[in-house]
């Protein structure tokens, strides 16, 4: 396994504000910026959390350093496994791609891209795949970093639609009526939405697996994986639950928070059995107040993208949710 290094390298016709500072690390190794970074990073972006994504290969990580604001302006995580051709990024995680100021000018994120690829080509990976964050975390900079890769020749080998809730707007005011009278139901039978404790991790994941198993899906991530990440983000990953009058779980799933403006509904899950309540309703308005009460931005719904394609269903579940869709694009080249 290669050791880890580090380099300072300029930037072509740049001059001397920008420089990138490139990080390889070997498997379960991430390091931080030098310079403070002038955005808030993505959970999955940050060197702890890089640490604990799975890979076998080598992690390069890109920082773009403004030398005038003594400020780290952008950054690229980017995975390269020795049996493959093409380095990745993520990992191992929802989304990866490059995280950027809002006012980063787009050549500078040219020039960056570039030395990038160059740099992983030189070390045998020539080709790249970025799988970058939905338009709604950040609409400007997916922009900009979408009309810059397609500049360079990237082309869309994955187009998902991500949908999301606002959490300044009132949760019931956007429901489909027919989702509203659930959410009446769900009430009317004395159903509650509950934080649980993560002690009870063994037991919702079996919930959830269960419920997986019902519509012929599996988990795609193991227990021992989620206590990890529980343990080592105590503040970051939440268990939510719907319970009956009787305390049985109707709904369950783990919630993310991937930054201060975004909670994501990770896995969500309900029994075949209370489909005629529909309790991820009650789930939803639930994590919509949690959000909301921590000031963040949007609740993420994810993708409704299945190994098959897209599951129609799904995405019109979230449709009457009030979700807003957005893209979420992987890139190649």
């Amino acid at each position: 396994m290669p050791a880890a290094s580090s380099c300072l390298l300029p930037l072509p016709e740049q001059g001397d504000q920008y420089v990138v500072r490139l990080h390889a690390e070997p498997a379960g190794g991430a390091a931080p910026p030098t310079l403070p970074l002038a955005f808030e990073s993505f959970l999955y972006l940050t060197p702890r959390h890089l640490r604990l994504q799975r890979h076998s290969g080598q992690l390069f990580s890109f920082y773009l350093e403004d030398q005038r604001r003594q400020r780290t302006v952008a950054q690229l995580h980017v995975v390269a496994e020795a049996e493959a051709h093409v380095a990745l990024s993520p990992g191992q995680a929802p989304f990866g791609g490059v995280q950027l100021t809002h006012d980063l000018p787009a050549a500078v994120l040219r020039a960056l891209l570039q030395l990038a690829e160059r740099e992983l080509a030189a070390r045998g990976w020539p080709r790249l795949r970025l799988r970058s964050y939905p338009f709604a975390y950040d609409p400007a900079g997916s922009a900009r970093l979408t009309q810059v890769l397609q500049q360079l020749g990237y082309a869309v080998t994955l187009a998902e639609i991500n949908n999301h809730l606002p959490l300044d707007t009132d949760f019931r005011a956007r429901l489909h009526p027919s989702e509203r009278r659930r959410l009446r139901k769900c009430r009317q039978q004395g159903f509650v939405f509950e934080q649980e404790t993560p002690l009870y991790l063994p037991l919702a994941y079996e919930f959830l697996s269960r419920c997986r198993q019902e519509k012929g899906q599996t988990l795609s991530m193991s227990l021992e994986r989620l206590q990890e990440l529980f343990q080592q983000f105590p503040q970051d990953h939440f268990l939510f639950s719907v319970r009956t009058p009787a305390g049985e779980w109707a709904a369950l799933t783990i919630a993310i928070r991937v930054s201060s403006r975004v909670l994501y509904n990770f896995y969500p899950a309900s029994p075949l059995a209370f489909n005629t309540f529909s309790p991820v309703v009650l789930l939803n308005e639930g994590l919509h107040a949690f959000g909301r009460a921590n000031g963040q931005a949007l609740l993420d719904l994810g993708t409704s993208t299945l190994p098959e394609g897209l599951n129609q269903s799904l995405l019109q579940f979230k449709r009457h949710l009030g979700g807003v869709p957005s893209l979420k694009l992987t890139f190649e080249k």
